[in-house]
């Protein structure tokens, strides 16, 4: 008996015109994507609150979820493909930055009150050393750290992530105390300083008034650790890897190095090449500034702790005497 033959169903994720599968076009639009990135640590902060009332093991599972998850993805089928897709735009990318390097050589060349001999300095003369190439270089150097090019790269990193952590960090001393001075929000402890001697006393962690988290007393704070150096670890490593560091998840950078790496992680809304190179190499003048005044800034709240035993907030409100 002659049977008619059947086909087998089709097990191939459906192809796009382009002969790539949906599911790969897909994922590079989200992992590429300036709302990913946006709304990523947002969500992730909120599920950490909310679904680790009273459980260290959930609190640092869900810690490792985003690296454990990108791993997985850059180790997978799909990964290898977006690592495909990254390389080719990386190549395109560098065809393209070879000319806006070139432009932003000639606006540094005529921002002459930032770059070069002609910038301004801190004192009379500037060492050998520091000839205005980088942003930021007023010939400040008293103590001789960046005397050599190993040193001076070195050096260059460490003040630019660390302005940049102070810039966050500043801020996030002086908004809670101030809402919870001036609105009606329910934010428990506002002063930065004294969450941490809550946590030491057995006190919960709760943030905007949403309840969870609650690890009472001193082995909360080992948990918290845990947690922070799980989360950091991966950024760390992708730092330590350089710009190149996210093109197993599809992502490729087109920063000229890994202190500006550019793009959606970095750039979500592509500041660095929509005003221009003037406006580029002029805003790395002010990055490093205000990370200058915000680690200064920093240095002088925990002064101001340690002294007065109060927040910023409530410091200012004694000197001038408006509350």
């Amino acid at each position: 008996m002659k049977t008619r033959g059947c086909r087998r169903p089709q097990l191939l994720a459906p192809r796009a015109k382009n002969g790539r599968s949906v599911i790969e076009e897909l994922s590079e639009k989200i992992f590429t994507s300036t709302i990913f990135y946006l709304s990523l640590g947002s969500a992730f902060s909120f599920a950490v609150v909310k679904l680790t009332s009273d459980s260290s093991i959930a609190v640092l599972l869900l810690a490792a979820l985003p690296i454990a998850g990108l791993t997985a993805l850059s180790k997978s089928s799909t990964g290898d493909d977006l690592l495909q897709r990254a390389i080719q735009n990386r190549e395109m990318m560098q065809a393209k930055l070879e000319s806006i390097e070139e432009e932003r050589s000639e606006a540094r060349r005529s921002l002459k009150t930032f770059y070069g001999s002609t910038r301004t300095l801190l004192l009379r003369t500037a060492p050998n050393h520091l000839n205005g190439d980088l942003p930021g270089d007023q010939g400040f150097d008293p103590l001789g750290l960046a005397v050599t090019p190993g040193s001076m790269g070195r050096m260059r990193e460490y003040e630019l992530l660390h302005g940049r952590w102070a810039m966050l960090g500043v801020p996030g001393i002086l908004a809670p105390e101030f809402l919870g001075r001036y609105s009606d929000l329910e934010l428990g402890e506002t002063v930065w300083w004294k969450v941490g001697a809550s946590k030491l006393a057995g006190g919960d962690l709760d943030y905007l008034g949403i309840e969870g988290l609650h690890l009472a007393g001193g082995q909360a704070i080992v948990v918290i650790v845990a947690a922070q150096a799980i989360l950091m670890g991966g950024p760390e490593y992708a730092r330590f890897i350089g710009i190149r560091s996210l093109e197993p998840v599809g992502v490729a950078l087109p920063g000229p190095d890994a202190l500006y790496p550019g793009g959606a992680p970095f750039d979500p809304f592509n500041f660095a090449t929509s005003f221009g190179s003037t406006f580029y190499e002029t805003q790395k003048v002010s990055e490093i500034k205000h990370g200058r005044l915000a680690m200064i800034s920093f240095l002088g709240m925990a002064a101001q702790a340690v002294v007065t035993e109060e927040g910023p907030i409530q410091n200012l409100v004694q000197i001038t005497g408006r509350g």
